[in-house]
């Protein structure tokens, strides 16, 4: 082949159009780079809403799809003690996916150079011009799309090697009760006042979005998921024993499960061809907080497409991931208490430095005083081990005694 192309090559193809996908169309078309975002049409393939937070300061790029948004945070102790505070200028936003894509199909509909296609992509592969994607459409045709760049932003099937991989899997309910039950300017992050499993942590979390409506979910980190009917029955307990709700209709439920691992996700898969999202490694492993990552690297990704040098940056710096993996190694073996070990940090921590810590914005000298106030000997215990120990590809984190 020649290395030209007869038809339509864009200048990136972003394959999946989800909160990764969307923000990086979004991006390159404000840089008035030619893409097309492949997105799978009606059907099984597409998720259902999906509720998606971070925090920020000041008014984002997407103030348009905040659904809610909260001043004061809270985590409760498992005695029931609250620790509360105002992050200013952090302020945490809650964006459906609903609202976000018509926001984001709304600006790629104004752009001449951008344009969506509704088909499946089954392979992404180099071609002389760049990359190729091949798709199936929603009437069964075939579909290949062109680009000097793809972008994909695709589930992986498994884990890559780690040392590590614990889930944070959760089913949440859209609450509305029959009395005013919520202060709508509070969210509480972690409510350990839930039992907590045999192995890893477990907690509450409400997002209040009236008096009497809120987002209530109950969250697990640990090696294994749930029966729908156990977390349903978790969200019963919280509920009505913990949150004492008294009479409330559920008018909608959500269910995920986001791997928490040191896994080192491979950014690049072709020469023109990029991994970015949860694929590439944005989840933020300590947290599972994915969306203000996937952001960033948006910007990132732009800045050099428009330089002319592409390339995928790492979402969070190696600092962020040596000490997201000891502290995963340390609830995965047992050696510091979950509950104890969040509830502490923000009692001692200002919550806008430990959020800016958890987002990987923090100086090494807050992450130096950050550090000493965390268990330290168990945690130097596990920092000195992990260099021994091997990144299998298995779901199993690697054994260790306690």
């Amino acid at each position: 082949m020649t290395g030209r192309f007869p038809g339509r090559v864009d200048d990136a193809v972003v394959v999946g159009g989800g909160a990764a996908g969307l923000c990086l169309a979004d991006r390159l078309v404000r840089a008035g780079t030619a893409v097309t975002l492949v997105e799978a049409p009606e059907g099984p393939l597409r998720p259902a809403e999906r509720t998606w937070c971070y925090w920020e300061a000041g008014a984002g790029d997407f103030e348009d799809a905040v659904v809610a948004s909260w001043e004061r945070l809270r985590v409760r102790e498992p005695g029931g003690g609250a620790i509360e505070s105002d992050p200013a200028p952090l302020r945490y936003r809650m964006v459906r996916s609903g609202p976000f894509e018509r926001l984001v199909h709304s600006r790629l509909a104004a752009c001449p150079v951008a344009r969506v296609v509704r088909a499946t992509a089954h392979e992404v592969r180099d071609a002389p011009y760049g990359a190729e994607v091949r798709c199936t459409t929603a009437d069964g045709g075939s579909l290949t799309l062109h680009g000097r760049y793809v972008f994909d932003s695709r589930p992986v099937r498994g884990t890559p090697p780690h040392r590590t991989l614990l889930l944070q899997h959760f089913r949440g309910w859209f609450v509305r009760t029959a009395l005013p039950r919520f202060d709508p300017g509070v969210a509480d992050l972690m409510d350990f006042r839930v039992p907590q499993p045999r192995h890893g942590l477990a907690f509450g979390y409400v997002l209040p979005l009236a008096p009497d409506l809120a987002l209530v979910e109950y969250t697990e980190f640990s090696r294994a998921t749930l029966t729908t009917a156990a977390y349903e029955a978790a969200l019963r307990q919280y509920t009505g024993d913990v949150l004492r709700l008294g009479r409330f209709a559920v008018e909608s439920a959500e269910q995920g499960v986001i791997p928490m691992t040191d896994a080192r996700f491979p950014r690049r898969t072709g020469r023109t061809v990029f991994r970015i999202g949860a694929a590439g490694g944005a989840t933020r492993p300590a947290t599972g907080y994915t969306f203000a990552a996937v952001q960033r690297q948006s910007r990132a990704i732009a800045t050099a497409l428009d330089s002319g040098s592409p390339a995928v940056p790492p979402p969070h710096g190696r600092r962020a991931l040596a000490m997201d993996a000891v502290l995963l190694r340390a609830l995965d073996t047992g050696r510091v208490d979950g509950p104890r070990f969040f509830t502490d940090l923000f009692r001692r921590i200002p919550m806008e430095r430990l959020l800016r810590f958890l987002d990987g914005g923090s100086t090494p000298w807050e992450e130096f005083g950050i550090g000493l106030r965390t268990p330290v000997g168990p945690m130097l215990r596990t920092a000195a081990e992990l260099p021994f120990l091997t990144r299998r590809a298995t779901g199993r984190s690697e054994e260790s005694p306690r």
